[in-house]
C-alpha cells in the first residue's frame, strides 16, 4: 500500500515557514562566508551549523564536570593565612560594601568571619596552593589552571547554575553543550553528540535538585538536546526492544515510522519532523554502541583503580562517570557534562565537604592523567567547578569545629585543564576576606566566551534567530580571557 500526501491548502504558518527557512540559508550564507573564516570543521559524521571555524581550534570536545551546589573556594583552591586572625570576629561593613545575601542569612544579627578548618600545601614546579582535602588533584597541579576570580550576579541555585549552563538566568536558553552539538554538528554518528551523567555526593544529601532543562537545546531544534545516561543496567530509557520485539522487528517499524515522518515532512515542511526522524535512527544504532561503551570489563585492574572503580557506589558512580567520559571522548562525544550533587552545605560543613571531596578527588584527577597518557588531553577540555562560592562568614553558629557557609557569587575558583589551557598557573585574586576581587575577574560570560574560544569559535559569532532576535551564549557581554589560553 503507498501513502499519498493530502492536497491541502497551504496555510499561513507552513508558508512562513518555507519562507523563512529559505531567508535564513541565504542569510546563513552571507555570514559563513568561507573567506573570512579560518579552519574547516573536519571529522563530523554529523554536520553543525558552522561548516568552517572561526580560527584553528585547540579543543575538539569538553567535558564539564559540574559541581552542583557550590563548592567552598575558601576550603579548595582560595588560600588565605591571614583569614585565621579574623576568625569569629565580625565581617567588617567595608568588605560587605552593603552587597545583597540570601534570605537564608539575611536575619542574622552577626556575620563571624569562618577561616577555614584544613590546612593548604603547595603542589607542582607551579607551586599551586590546594587544600589537603584535594591531594590527587594537587598531583595534577601542573596539568590545570586554577581560576580564583569567577563572579556572577545570582545568588541563588537555580538563577546560578542556569546562567552558568545556558549564559542567562531565566530558563528557557540553549545549554552550552546544545550551543556546541548546533554549531560543531557529531563527530561520530553512533552516540549522542551531547551526554548527561548524574551522581549524588557524600554532602548534603538533601542538595538542591538537577533540572533536565540544564542540559536542553531551548529554542535550538530539539536534536541538540543533551541524552542522560544513568547508572545500571539499563543506561538510557526505552532504549533497549521491549520484551517479544527482536532486532528485526524494531528495524522493519523503525522503516514504516520513517515512511510516515517523511510524508508529513514533505507535506508540513516542519524540521522537527526531520529530527525525530534521525533520533529514530540515532536510537537504533545506539542499541549497539552503548552497551558497548559501558562495559568496563575490557579496562585493566590499574585503570579502575586509578579512578576508584568499584562495586560500593559510595561517590554516587562519580568515579564511574569520569572512566565513562573517558571512553565517550575517545569514541567522539562532543560534549560530555558529569553533574556531581552536595555541595550545598549550609551547616556541618566540615564534616559534609570531606566526603564530597573524596567523592571527586581521586576521579577529577584520574580523569586528567589518563587523558594526557592516552594523548586526548591534548584536545579535550576539561572544566571542574560550581554555579558559586561560599561566604567567608558563617550560616548558623560558629564553633571550633564546624561552621556552615551561605551562597557567595561576588568569587568563587574553578579550574580548567587541556585543549587550549595554559597549565600550571593560577589566574586572579581575592582580598584577605575571600569576598571580593582585587584583581583579573573572570565573569561567567567571559568564561563561555574562553571555552568557545579553545574550541575555534568566535563568542560573537555563533548566534541563532528567534522571535526576531540574534541569540549567542554570551549573550550581549563576554571577553576571551587570554590569559588563561596556552
Amino acid at each position: 500500500m503507498q501513502f499519498q500526501p493530502a492536497n491541502l491548502p497551504l496555510a499561513r504558518r507552513q508558508f512562513l515557514g518555507g519562507a523563512s527557512a529559505g531567508l535564513g540559508a541565504t542569510a546563513l550564507a552571507a555570514l559563513l562566508n568561507p573567506n573570512l573564516l579560518a579552519a574547516p570543521v573536519k571529522g563530523n559524521a554529523r554536520p553543525g551549523e558552522l561548516k568552517t571555524l572561526h580560527f584553528a581550534p585547540k579543543a575538539k570536545r569538553v567535558i564539564y564536570l559540574v559541581m552542583s551546589g557550590g563548592p567552598s573556594h575558601i576550603d579548595l583552591f582560595d588560600h588565605k593565612p591571614e583569614l585565621k586572625k579574623h576568625h569569629g570576629t565580625e565581617l567588617p561593613a567595608s568588605i560587605r560594601m552593603g552587597q545583597r545575601i540570601t534570605g537564608m542569612t539575611a536575619g542574622q544579627k552577626a556575620f563571624p568571619c569562618a577561616s577555614s578548618l584544613f590546612k593548604f600545601e603547595q603542589h607542582g614546579k607551579s607551586g599551586s596552593w590546594i587544600s589537603e582535602l584535594l591531594p590527587h588533584i594537587g598531583g595534577v597541579a601542573d596539568d590545570i589552571a586554577i581560576v580564583k576570580s569567577l563572579h556572577t550576579e545570582a545568588i541563588n541555585h537555580d538563577p546560578a547554575i542556569t546562567f552558568v549552563q545556558t549564559g542567562s538566568q531565566q530558563p528557557g536558553r540553549p545549554s552550552l553543550g546544545a550551543w556546541l552539538s548546533y554549531g560543531l554538528g557529531a563527530e561520530t554518528d553512533n552516540l549522542p553528540a551531547f551526554v548527561v551523567m548524574i551522581s549524588q555526593g557524600s554532602g548534603n544529601k538533601t542538595d538542591q535538585p538537577i533540572f533536565s532543562r540544564l542540559w536542553g537545546p531551548g529554542f535550538l531544534p530539539s536534536e541538540h538536546q543533551g541524552v542522560r545516561f544513568r547508572s545500571g543496567d539499563d543506561p538510557v530509557l526505552y532504549l533497549s526492544n521491549p520484551s517479544g520485539i527482536d532486532a528485526v522487528a524494531r528495524r522493519e517499524m523503525l522503516d514504516g515510522v520513517g515512511e510516515l515522518n517523511r510524508l508529513s515532512a514533505g507535506t508540513l515542511n516542519d524540521p522537527e519532523i526531520q529530527t525525530r526522524i534521525a533520533q529514530y535512527e540515532m536510537a537504533y544504532r545506539m542499541q549497539s554502541s552503548v552497551p558497548e561503551l559501558t562495559d568496563l570489563a575490557t579496562e585493566s585492574k590499574e585503570t579502575l583503580e586509578l579512578y576508584g572503580v568499584n562495586d560500593s557506589n559510595v561517590d554516587g558512580g562519580f568515579a564511574r562517570n569520569c572512566l565513562l567520559a573517558r571512553r565517550m571522548a575517545e569514541r567522539g562525544v562532543r560534549f560530555i557534562q558529569l553533574m556531581h550533587r552536595g555541595w550545598d552545605q549550609h551547616s556541618s560543613l566540615p564534616g559534609q565537604i570531606r566526603g564530597q571531596c573524596k567523592d571527586v578527588d581521586r576521579p577529577s584527577a584520574a580523569l586528567v592523567k589518563d587523558l594526557k597518557d592516552r594523548g586526548l588531553l591534548e584536545d579535550t577540555l576539561v572544566i571542574w567547578g560550581g554555579e558559586f562560592g561560599r561566604t567567608v562568614y558563617s550560616q548558623g553558629s560558629l564553633t571550633a569545629t564546624n561552621y556552615g557557609r551561605d551562597h557567595h557569587g561576588r568569587c568563587y575558583s574553578m579550574w580548567l585543564a587541556g585543549g587550549g589551557i595554559k597549565p600550571g598557573i593560577t589566574h586572579g585574586e581575592t582580598d584577605d576576606y575571600c569576598y571580593n576581587i582585587v584583581s583579573d575577574g573572570v565573569h561567567v560570560h567571559d568564561l563561555n566566551a574562553t571555552v568557545l574560544h579553545c574550541l575555534g569559535i568566535d563568542h560573537t559569532r555563533l548566534t541563532y534567530r528567534f522571535q526576531g532576535r540574534d541569540f549567542r551564549l554570551t549573550d550581549v557581554e563576554g571577553k576571551v580571557v587570554k590569559q588563561l589560553l596556552s
